[in-house]
């Protein structure tokens, strides 16, 4: 399905019964979009409502013309609820998208019922990096400086884009330049101070082997948030399809 929202085409998928059931808003991580998650969707749909935006710049959604940060997604993730008269919602997050989700719940109102929240090895703890990343970083950022002075740039067209290949994560990588920005701006926002903040019942379920979002931080959200339970499963940063059956059991249990 497609509607404009704010001006931008949003691809969503919008699957199960909408009579007197419950609603589940479900965020993709970042570089995929929300039909990798059909095991949640196809299973939880047989007595929820489910609904799943692709993200703009993901998926079957447009791209921003600016670079956005979490609270320009957390913005439109309100007015996609508000376009789709929600208002009961339990919201779910994987990933980035998790990280959406606690920078959306900690804000002091919302213009709808947030009852209950999952989040799925969630982003929103500023990584500490060892001494090669910041080598490999900081070695990138030199070389993006040096290649693009006037009379080097003519000499070398190619080598700021040869550096960022070399030096670049996968996700930086495959990204637009505007989803570049944006993904550095909400890799370098920490949003540990705002977890006290979130009011409402939270499970968080963990990959004990994740690697992007590492099992401590799960444990440090389970710690600072207020009503959180920590479910930890075999796998990585994917755990609840790694371990599916045992996933969809904590799910239907914390759902209800």
């Amino acid at each position: 399905m497609e509607i404009t929202v704010n001006g931008l085409r949003v691809h969503y998928l919008d699957q199960g019964p909408r009579d007197n059931s419950q609603t589940v808003l479900l965020l993709h991580g970042w570089g995929v979009d929300g039909s990798l998650y059909h095991l949640i969707t196809d299973h939880l749909s047989s007595r929820c409502r489910m609904v799943v935006p692709d993200l703009p710049g993901f998926g079957g959604s447009q791209e921003p013309s600016v670079p956005w940060n979490v609270d320009d997604y957390a913005d439109f993730v309100l007015q996609f609820i508000h376009t789709l008269q929600l208002d009961r919602l339990i919201v779910m997050g994987h990933s980035n998208g998790g990280r959406i989700l606690i920078k959306l719940l900690a804000r002091e109102s919302l213009p709808f019922t947030a009852e209950k929240a999952i989040l799925l090895d969630s982003a929103g703890i500023k990584p500490r990096h060892g001494f090669s990343y910041y080598v490999r970083v900081y070695t990138y950022k030199a070389a993006k400086w040096f290649f693009r002075l006037p009379g080097i740039r003519s000499l070398f067209p190619d080598a700021v884009e040869k550096a960022r290949k070399k030096f670049g994560s996968a996700d930086y990588q495959q990204a637009s330049p505007i989803m570049r920005q944006s993904m550095v701006l909400a890799v370098n926002e920490d949003l540990t101070a705002l977890l006290p903040r979130i009011p409402i019942p939270t499970l968080l379920i963990w990959g004990e082997n994740d690697t992007a979002t590492p099992l401590s931080d799960g444990k440090t959200m389970e710690k600072l948030i207020p009503d959180a339970g920590l479910v930890t499963l075999k796998g990585g940063h994917y755990a609840f399809a790694d371990s599916w059956g045992q996933c969809s059991r904590v799910l239907d249990s914390f759902i209800g």
